[in-house]
């Protein structure tokens, strides 16, 4: 099934930009896809920033026996 690509527009710091296009031309890339592997990053980073749902049921699992230490700890 081939890609959905869809055209949207913003702003960017001018320093940042030229960076970009910089970079973009060194690697004889083009902008668009800088900004799909930019975009993509950004995306994967919030998805790691969230506890994992398995971890956070053993923590809650744990919290009636441990709940005591984790307050010292916290101290």
């Amino acid at each position: 099934m081939p890609e959905i690509r869809e055209k949207f527009a913003t702003q960017v710091d001018s320093m940042v930009l030229a960076q970009v296009r910089e970079l973009a031309k060194k690697e004889g890339r083009q902008i668009q896809t800088l900004m799909d592997e930019a975009l993509s990053d950004l995306l994967e980073k919030h998805r790691q920033t969230r506890p994992r749902s398995h971890v956070m049921a053993m923590y809650q699992a744990s919290h009636g026996r441990f709940s005591g230490l984790y307050e010292k700890l916290a101290k």
